[in-house]
Parts: structure tokens; C-alpha cells; sequence
């Protein structure tokens, strides 16, 4: 195995509280030359921003080795329609992302209504977005999540709004995040990996390890995060191998370098 992707929340951090095993994780593959990516659905902050929130919980990731929702989306939208515009509702994360590839920021008559986080849904914003779609705009949403985690429990995440948003319009977003292949695919190709020597590591049976199998990677289920090793058989598909923490994986990155 010579390239590894991991998601972030549930297998390298809790809440921003780094998890055992983590930082010595990325330690090991920067060691042993290992090509890699941190992916996250959230795209609410730039891989900026992320790599600072990570190097707070003394995890340290370069930034080019964050790869996001809302980039991913920025990149699958910038191929569809090149210089492109779009409504957004969203955080820097995903503003910032369209920018960069090109797109026009607008709310009249956009190619686009690109749905993701924010901690302030706002009504009048969703039924912009909802006459938006109506008049013809493609929908689509960073991540089909319908929550995510806070030191309070859960809030409404983008899969909610754009539930909401279906029903009202009866038209279907198309999501770029995990668990579409889209989205591991852009990740392989980001660092030129192939899928027959990657690794995915992830704490979710419906979103990490479905999109790692359907990509034709690797994968392995850590037991930090939202699956538990009792709910494993619900699932009709299963994980390459269970670890119990990203501290188990570490030395798999020296047992399963290729071999020189």
C-alpha cells in the first residue's frame, strides 16, 4: 500500500480533541514517504483553516494534504460548466473553494444553487435557493449528512436543508461527498494514486468504508467514531480489516509499504 486516505472526525479527532494513535499516524506515513490525504465532508473551512485547527490538537497536516467536500465540489462544478456561476449557501469553505475555480458568486439566474454547512440556515436564503431551482438551477449539495456533531449534540446538517429543499422543488440534489466514489476518485487523482495500492480509513460503515469499496480501495473501519463493532453486521458489505483506533494502524504503514 503505498497511498492512504483517512477521514478526519471519529479517526483522527473528537470534537477537536485529537484521538490516541493520530499524530503518530501522520508522523509515520511523512516517515516513510507515504503519498496521503485528510478528507472531510465538512465544508464549512478551508483546508487552511483545517490544518490549523489540526496543529491545535498537535496533529500536523500540510494543507495541501486536506482535501474537502467543498473542494471537490468547487472541482467537479469548474469541469461541468467552466466559469460558471452559482447561489451558495455555505460557509468561507465552500465560497472560497468556487472562487478559486473560477466560479461567479450570484443570485440571479445562476448555473448552480450549491448547498453546504453554515451555522446560520437562513429561511429567507433557502427559499431564495428553492425559486432558484424552480426557475432551473442545477441543485447541488456538498454532502448528504443530515447532522453533525457540537459539545451539545447534534445540529442539522447539510443532508437536512436539502431534504427540505427537495420536497419544496421535488428536484433531487446531486451530493459530492462521501459516499460518492466522485469524491475518493478526485482524492486518488489529487496525489496520483492508484486504487489498487490505496488505503481508506474511516470511522462510518455508510459513508467512509461503502465510498473506499466502491472505489475499488482498501479499507479499514477504526472504532472511534460512529460505527460500533456490534452495528458492523448490520451493514451487507464489510470493511477489510476493524481496528480498534488509528493507533493500531500505524504500524500497518511500515508492514504494508511495497516492498522494495
Amino acid at each position: 500500500m503505498s497511498c492512504w486516505l483517512t477521514d478526519m472526525d471519529g479517526v483522527l479527532v473528537h470534537e477537536e480533541q485529537p484521538l490516541p494513535g493520530a499524530a503518530d499516524f501522520i508522523a509515520a506515513l511523512q516517515e516513510h514517504g507515504r503519498r496521503f490525504l485528510v478528507l472531510t465532508n465538512n465544508s464549512i473551512y478551508t483546508a487552511r483553516d483545517l490544518r490549523a485547527r489540526l496543529l491545535r490538537s498537535g496533529i500536523d497536516v500540510p494543507e495541501a494534504a486536506i482535501w474537502t467536500s467543498a473542494l471537490a465540489t468547487a472541482q467537479f462544478l469548474s469541469e461541468q460548466i467552466p466559469g460558471g456561476s452559482a447561489y451558495v449557501i455555505g460557509e468561507t469553505g465552500l465560497t472560497s473553494a468556487l472562487h478559486e475555480a473560477g466560479f461567479v458568486m450570484t443570485e440571479r439566474d445562476p448555473d448552480y444553487v450549491v448547498l453546504g454547512e453554515t451555522r446560520t440556515y437562513s429561511f429567507e436564503a433557502i427559499t431564495r435557493a428553492i425559486r432558484l431551482i424552480e426557475r432551473g438551477a442545477r441543485f447541488i449539495a456538498t454532502n448528504p449528512d443530515v447532522t453533525g456533531p457540537s459539545p451539545e449534540g447534534s445540529l442539522p446538517a447539510t443532508g437536512s436543508v436539502a431534504a427540505m429543499i427537495r420536497q419544496a422543488t421535488g428536484v433531487k440534489p446531486y451530493f459530492v461527498g462521501k459516499p460518492n466514489p466522485l469524491m475518493m476518485r478526485s482524492a486518488l487523482n489529487r496525489i496520483e494514486a492508484h486504487s489498487e495500492t490505496t488505503v481508506m480509513i474511516g470511522d462510518r460503515m455508510d459513508t467512509d468504508v461503502i465510498a473506499g469499496m466502491e472505489a475499488g480501495l482498501r479499507t479499514i473501519l477504526v472504532l472511534t467514531g460512529s460505527t460500533k463493532r456490534s452495528q458492523i453486521e448490520q451493514y451487507p458489505y464489510r470493511p477489510t480489516r476493524v481496528e480498534d483506533s488509528i493507533a493500531d494502524v500505524v504500524p500497518l504503514v511500515a508492514e504494508l509499504a511495497p516492498k522494495p
